[in-house]
């Protein structure tokens, strides 16, 4: 017999260690909200936003909560709330799940990311203009690390300090480099710089 949506929350919940409070919270909501759904069925359906959420944190397709079913191609990504700053960099906060974006998967399949190694971010400054606006968002594959020779746009960590930069390796150091030229380019010791994953996708609104 099939779950409800209302049991199979409980039953993800239960299985991945995960708090029904502690997922309200990370709506936004009270902390009863989830607990009150999963025991007297209110609200009777979950708000579109409240699913997608879940759905990206426990890691299911929104049709597992209720939800639309997902294209018979479609892999849900995470998009995490935190941002790579193109410019002087932001402090990392806690990565936190706005919410899953569809991608086909057959698109992550020609870019050589699998599912589980994919997350979106969103891009805040303008060091990597014309490459990189602020405000677009990058899917990074958190599996390739390597810096090619002639280059790439990683995500990195530096301090805490998380930001989005052209790499080049080279004679024991890596060149970190902004595309925009009013931003001075700053080589540094691979010890000094936490690779987090290479931008492999751009989305970009009109």
């Amino acid at each position: 017999m099939e779950r409800s949506p209302r049991e199979a929350l409980a039953a993800l919940a239960t299985a991945q260690g995960a708090s029904l409070s502690a997922m309200s919270r990370m709506l936004g909501r009270n902390v009863a909200y989830l607990q009150q759904y999963v025991r007297r069925g209110t609200p009777r359906i979950l708000p579109e936003r409240d699913r997608a959420l879940l759905a990206a944190y426990l890691g299911v397709d929104e049709a597992v909560l209720g939800g639309p079913a997902p294209a018979a191609d479609d892999v849900t990504i995470p998009w995490l709330a935190v941002a790579a700053a193109a410019g002087s960099g932001v402090v990392a906060a806690e990565e936190r799940v706005l919410r899953g974006l569809p991608l086909a998967r057959a698109t992550l399949r020609d870019l050589g990311v699998a599912p589980p190694d994919a997350s979106v971010i969103a891009v805040a400054g303008d060091s990597m203009a014309p490459t990189l606006l602020d405000g677009d968002r990058v899917l990074v594959d958190r599996a390739d690390r390597r810096i090619p020779a002639a280059g790439a746009v990683f995500v990195i960590r530096r301090d805490e300090v998380l930001s989005v930069k052209r790499l080049l390796a080279g004679g024991g150091s890596i060149r970190v480099v902004s595309d925009n030229p009013a931003f001075a380019a700053e080589v540094l010791s691979p010890h000094d710089v936490t690779v987090i994953g290479r931008a492999r996708l751009l989305w970009r609104g009109l």
